[in-house]
């Protein structure tokens, strides 16, 4: 059960007793306001526990613990109650310490050092931090260095400067942290991807054009689009200095038998992967690798597999952002009620692989 606010500020008030949400939410007891907040799922609307809105059916109803849990679901404020306006004390205390790892400070603070600064224990603030953002503090600041590495890799006139700037005390550290995330070293994506030998192939499969690229580590790209042009197009954006070649002899098998998994998606394909994103999106990847050709889960599904039960919509951005089609089955995630849902090439394709997993064998 949630902790008053102004009570217990550092009781962890994350873990929602849904029908004590709900008896908030009749009574509009304002007690409860900044402990959590209620989303309805027919307007994606969130609103405070005492907002004066006329009370949604409860079938509707969705509890989250903080007014940015709910906007990284895509949930918008309400206008007459304004639930963003005030932090709850855990939103307040995840907010300060990630003041505390955007600060810049040489070195990063420790899990010791940010729970000294916000009065809880190591393991507490663990569970907290993890529960609101869906990473552990030391994640979410190797997740926020890589993206200003990535930033810094652009702009920057040197590959160490960049390293420098995106907080990183030490080059061997960053090529040591990132390169399974850049899919290459950091120079080489400085440089646009130069030095990297990208091999592709296009093929009609039963999902129309298929673009399958590999590196010498595995699969780095599996895409379906309506023309060649425009597959090879987003190939180029993502890596526009790579030597980009035909697949030759080395490569045939796994292109082979990538495209007969697109034909035959019960039937996953055993090809090695090149594979790199963010930590987060690499949890998520993995997970959808472990859902069995033939069934399906939800997008709220996967984030409680990623410890992560407030981020469904990030797993829907990160399947948004899934390179590798089939490979990592992200077609296998559905809505919670039952809707095919989004598809990065369209809900076309996404049926059609859904149908052949479930015909039976």
């Amino acid at each position: 059960m949630l902790a008053h606010a102004g009570v217990d500020v550092v009781a962890e008030p994350v873990d929602l007793e849904e029908e004590g949400c709900w008896r908030a939410v009749v009574a509009r007891d304002r007690r409860w306001d900044g402990c959590f907040v209620y989303a309805v799922e027919t307007t994606t609307i969130y609103c405070r526990p005492s907002c004066p809105s006329r009370r949604p059916l409860r079938k509707n109803v969705r509890f989250l613990p903080s007014a940015a849990a709910a906007e990284r679901q895509g949930y918008r404020a309400c206008r007459r109650c304004h639930p963003a306006a005030a932090l709850g004390p855990a939103e307040a205390v995840v907010e300060r310490v990630r003041a505390l790892l955007s600060s810049d400070a040489q070195p990063a603070p420790t899990l010791a050092a940010l729970a000294r600064a916000v009065s809880l224990s190591p393991s507490h603030l663990q569970r907290l931090f993890k529960r609101h953002t869906g990473l552990s503090p030391k994640a979410y600041l190797d997740a926020r260095r890589f993206g200003q590495l990535k930033a810094a890799l652009r702009e920057e006139a040197d590959v160490s400067s960049a390293i420098y700037a995106a907080g990183y005390q030490a080059p061997s550290r960053a090529y040591a942290r990132t390169r399974g995330q850049l899919g290459m070293t950091p120079s080489a994506y400085r440089a646009g991807g130069a030095g990297e030998r990208i091999a592709y192939a296009l093929a009609r499969s039963a999902l129309g054009r298929t673009l399958v690229a590999t590196t010498v580590r595995g699969v780095c790209r599996v895409a379906f689009g309506d023309s060649d042009l425009q597959l090879l197009a987003e190939l180029r954006t993502e890596y526009p200095r790579a030597t980009l070649v035909p697949a030759g002899k080395a490569e045939e098998a796994w292109v082979q038998a990538v495209v007969k998994g697109v034909d035959a998606p019960w039937k996953p394909p055993s090809v090695p992967v090149d594979m790199h994103g963010t930590a987060f999106q690499l949890r998520v990847w993995k997970a959808l690798q472990a859902i069995p050709a033939g069934k399906t889960a939800s997008y709220r599904d996967v984030a409680n597999a990623v410890a992560s039960p407030r981020g469904a919509r990030a797993v829907a951005q990160a399947c948004a952002n899934n390179p590798l089609a089939v490979l990592v089955p992200c077609h296998r995630v559905v809505r919670a009620d039952g809707a095919v849902g989004g598809y990065r090439w369209g809900q076309a394709r996404k049926r059609r692989l859904l149908e052949g997993e479930a015909r039976p064998r």
